[in-house]
């Protein structure tokens, strides 16, 4: 946390157009059997008029392209989410074959205990909390006045700058600070991305999306499938060159989303099993 750099709040924190930008290392784990963590650098955007948080590789995968007039697309299994300024809506983002979007309400109720501790020179205090089927502790500063936090966790008096669930498989911590001197635009990787709107839906109809894709990943490839020799059609590493390969590997397929169906909110958590 040494390398934590903080501007002046109560003066630049009244400047309209400005992104307040908080940047923090995002651990967690897919597979909660697993002792690996995955690691991200994840992005809170505070703007005059929402807060968006998102993975910085987009900003990156972003800014190149605008550089070099390229159009890669680049979607990571992190959260993307926007919500209005002091609110608890928040506009999920996610992409399975397609762009899509979903609101959800989650409000958190905060318990504030007296426990502190002193990280550099920021005296942190101490707050837990049950949300998605976890227990959560966070570690908050009361002297910086922005009751945000990462991911959807908000709403404490004064800026996250560490949370973990209770069994360490999910962790954020807060590395680094600045502001933008006009707001960021997100436009091109977050309200759409190729050039495509997410399609607006509900969280019950995209988990029978990601039921059906299940069931069937590779049914478009099964279907349409004809050997060609000069064809190079490669399915998690291996060369396809017949159906039955494509059964095999739809198998291998299936057992790699079980494996790693940890999420953050446990109890959204679909069971892969009963399908």
């Amino acid at each position: 946390m040494k390398n934590v750099f903080f501007f002046i709040f109560l003066i630049s924190i009244s400047v309209s157009s400005q992104t307040h930008r908080f940047i923090y290392q995002y651990q967690f784990k897919t597979d909660s059997a697993s002792a690996k963590y995955e690691k991200a650098n994840m992005v809170l955007d505070i703007n005059p008029q929402d807060v968006k948080f998102y993975d910085y590789a987009y900003a990156e995968n972003d800014s190149l392209n605008k550089l070099h007039d390229y159009k890669n697309f680049l979607w990571n299994d992190t959260p993307a989410i926007i919500r209005k300024k002091n609110s608890n809506e928040n506009l999920n983002f996610e992409f399975l074959n397609d762009y899509f979007k979903y609101s959800t309400t989650d409000k958190i109720n905060w318990k504030l205990s007296s426990e502190t501790k002193k990280v550099g020179q920021y005296n942190l205090q101490k707050a837990t909390t049950d949300f998605g089927g976890r227990k959560w502790i966070a570690w908050f500063n009361q002297e910086i006045p922005i009751n945000e936090g990462p991911y959807k966790f908000r709403g404490l008096p004064g800026l996250i700058f560490e949370i973990s669930d209770s069994e360490n498989q999910f962790l954020f911590k807060l590395i680094k600070s600045y502001q933008l001197k006009s707001t960021y635009n997100t436009i091109d990787f977050l309200e759409t991305t190729m050039d495509k709107k997410p399609i607006l839906i509900n969280r019950e109809s995209l988990d029978r999306i990601k039921l059906d894709f299940y069931k069937d990943p590779y049914h478009e490839i099964r279907e349409n499938f004809v050997y060609k020799p000069e064809e190079k059609i490669q399915l998690m590493g291996v060369r396809i060159t017949s159906k039955d390969q494509i059964t095999e590997q739809t198998k291998r397929y299936q057992k790699y989303i079980r494996d790693n169906n940890n999420i953050i909110e446990r109890d959204k958590k679909l069971n892969y099993f009963e399908n």
